[in-house]
């Protein structure tokens, strides 16, 4: 009988559309791929099979000339297709994250996944979506903050978005990678309920809903087992639970033990065979330890998504794609516009007029940097084509209306620089981190160096209207300082084209509109994590003690006042928000409900608001946080008009993770309903009704 015809009685049987069936992947192409992938591992010698899965010459699987498998190519991420030369340098993904703009993540996906193309690469390692904990880790900048939720609409759709390129991605790392310091060896302790609910979301999201080609482990421990050898993790959770049908492959040097690797469910050692190797793995395999099946499962793996993605019928390199993208350009520059955010502005300060000030003083230690600010450190750093200062991108903005003033902070102090500070309409301090002390492999300091905050003392006691704009992969001390500064502007990371960004900005060219994904404490302490961050007692366990409580939750659960609040970001102009409906009021089990409410732009100039949606369970048999994100909705609107924004609530998003039943449930009750402007800034709120 014909596959179609089989299809068809299923249709027919079930009542289930064919449309439907293809869904779920039940469907001919599918079914040509398994057919195909099983064909080549039959011709494969188990010398052969064992072979393929481990990697070779740094970035590579290794071609059967025999069969027709090509060379897989791979490339770092996440922020630029970096390894094999110069390519277009995006903003940190931290900074995607603070534009909460899932078709902008998209176009950013499509961007990278083709100049991946124009490199030959099949696989990108990118997204990166461990949840920020503390500002101290070093890697905190490649990540996309603190909330489950957002992490996992934005990597969902750059995921989409690459592998509409016919390109792979890796989300990575799996999992807890959420420090640097001594990552080898760190394990990172966590109960079921806070793995699930918090660190384990986004991989979820990107398995179900994204269907990522490639997971890739972290370097550290879990529960005392390491990532790249933990059963529960990759088989029963990855594989089992979610049924991911791709390949795992470990971090560079993050295999330990073979035999307990592959036997866990790793894939593919990279970058070599140092573990996964013949000399190992064949005597385990005569001694019964783990058997032929399970080795060809993991080719199986690799070769379903080489044929799904179609790299056995074309060359990956697309020579019509130019190695300097300039549509790449024009994406890196506007994730740079959206994602910079606007934390302080005292007294209206901004945005300056160009057409009325004479002069502007740009002085601070990445004022002049080129090819520090950028990007922070690591296997993430990209050598870009073209990148200009802050001095440089000022000057093209102002095209001789008026001075643009720049001295070097060695001299700062001197009577004639302090007097050109105290004479300017305005002074840019730029400040922050760079890729020697933020970075891949080590966690940063909380501070800024303290050349820097004498320059931002000094400006600000000198002329009000400062604007302290600060690089960096988090939040950052501000004690001593931030009283006196009116404007305070977050550029995270921001790419190539960041510089241009923050001078339209600050010029009014372009309206912020960047909410910060994390929440940014008064001081270090205040952190939910900051008990449990360092290896107090040296054991090299990191105990998650503050479980589900990361981030805003923790902050509300200890009623403790941030300096800024998750989701905070200002804008130019004002919104007002009214009308908020809920329809129905009664959730079923299998029913969503929507939340509508009416944004109108009470202001004098356009501007974008990202409307922010968080739910309490009012009555539940577990403790809950008091609020959490579970919607939000950007919208653009010109001066005085309004608009009806909608978001969606299914029952998956209003429940929690019960350890009891090792699955995600709702309870019937109560829950209510908050939209507002950030976690704090709450506009309206409702409730609904669940009912089971």
């Amino acid at each position: 009988m014909k596959k179609n015809t089989i299809r068809k009685i299923i249709s027919v049987l079930f009542g289930i559309n064919l449309m439907v069936l293809n869904s779920y992947g039940i469907n001919e192409q599918t079914s040509n791929v398994e057919q195909k992938a099983k064909s080549l591992l039959s011709q494969m010698t188990l010398e052969e099979k064992i072979d393929y899965i481990v990697g070779y010459n740094d970035f590579y699987i290794r071609p059967m000339q025999r069969l027709g498998i090509p060379e897989i190519k791979m490339s770092d991420g996440p922020v630029g297709c970096r390894t094999f030369g110069k390519t277009t340098a995006y903003p940190a993904t931290i900074g995607l994250a603070a534009s909460w703009n899932r078709q902008l993540a998209v176009q950013f996906g499509n961007s990278i996944g083709k100049d991946a193309r124009a490199r030959g690469v099949h696989i990108l390692l990118m997204p990166g979506v461990n949840i920020y904990r503390s500002p101290l880790c070093g890697r905190n900048f490649e990540y996309m903050g603190e909330d489950p939720y957002l992490v996992s609409e934005i990597s969902g759709s750059v995921i989409k978005g690459v592998q509409s390129e016919q390109v792979m991605a890796t989300i990575k790392h799996y999992m807890g990678n959420n420090q640097e310091y001594d990552r080898h060896h760190i394990s990172s302790d966590m109960d079921e309920r806070t793995m699930h609910e918090i660190y384990l979301e986004a991989f979820r999201h990107a398995v179900q809903d994204s269907k990522v080609c490639a997971v890739m482990t972290s370097y550290n421990l879990i529960n005392g087992i390491h990532a790249s050898q933990n059963d529960y993790l990759i088989n029963k959770v990855l594989k089992g639970q979610w049924g991911f049908d791709g390949f795992v492959m470990s971090d560079w040097g993050s295999t330990y033990d073979g035999v307990a690797a592959a036997k866990a469910g790793l894939d593919i050692e990279m970058p070599n065979g140092k573990f996964m190797n013949k000399e190992n793995l064949l005597p385990a395999i005569k001694a019964g330890q783990i058997s032929e099946a399970e080795i060809n499962d993991k080719v199986l793996r690799i070769l379903r998504m080489i044929i799904k993605m179609g790299f056995l019928d074309r060359p990956q390199k697309d020579e019509t794609i130019p190695l300097d993208n300039p549509a790449s350009a024009k994406v890196a520059l506007q994730m740079a516009r959206e994602g910079i955010v606007l934390l302080k502005n005292n007294e209206n300060i901004l945005p300056l007029n160009p057409d009325k000030i004479k002069s502007i003083a740009v002085i601070g230690a990445n004022a002049t940097m080129k090819t520090g600010s950028h990007g922070g450190g690591g296997s993430s750093y990209t050598e870009t084509f073209k990148v200009i200062n802050s001095v440089e991108a000022v000057k093209e903005l102002a095209a001789g209306k008026f001075e643009v003033v720049n001295f070097e902070d060695a001299n700062v102090s001197d009577s004639a620089n302090i007097e050109a500070m105290k004479k300017a309409d305005a002074v840019l301090v730029c400040a922050g981190f760079n890729p020697s002390t933020e970075h891949e492999g080590g966690d940063r300091s909380y501070e800024l160096p303290p050349e820097q905050i004498a320059i931002i003392k000094k400006a600000s006691e000198l002329n009000k209207n400062t604007i302290v704009a600060v690089t960096a992969g988090g939040s950052f001390a501000t004690k001593g300082w931030l009283d006196n500064v009116n404007v305070l502007i977050h550029n995270w990371y921001p790419g190539q084209n960041g510089t241009t960004a923050l001078a339209e900005i600050i010029f009014g060219k372009v309206n912020p509109s960047g909410k910060l994904p994390i929440t940014f404490e008064k001081q270090l302490e205040d952190l939910p994590a900051f008990n449990y961050y360092h290896d107090e007692d040296g054991d090299k366990h990191i105990k998650y003690t503050e479980g589900i409580f990361a981030g805003y939750r923790g902050f509300e659960k200890a009623k403790t006042k941030p300096l800024f609040s998750f989701g905070h970001g200002l804008s130019y102009t004002k919104f007002e928000y009214s009308n908020l409906k809920i329809s129905p009021t009664v959730m079923d089990n299998n029913e969503n409900i929507t939340i509508s409410a009416d944004i109108k732009n009470s202001g004098n100039m356009e501007g974008t608001e990202i409307v922010q949606l968080y739910i309490t369970d009012v009555n539940c048999s577990v403790e809950r946080p008091a609020k959490e994100l579970k919607g939000f909705e950007k919208v653009t609107l010109s001066a005085g008009e309004t608009k009806t924004i909608h978001i969606d609530i299914s029952k998956e998003q209003i429940s929690f993770y019960s350890v009891e039943k090792h699955q995600w449930i709702a309870e019937p009750g109560e829950f209510k309903v908050s939209l507002g402007s950030s976690s704090e800034d709450i506009r309206l709120q409702s409730k609904f009704i669940l009912k089971l």
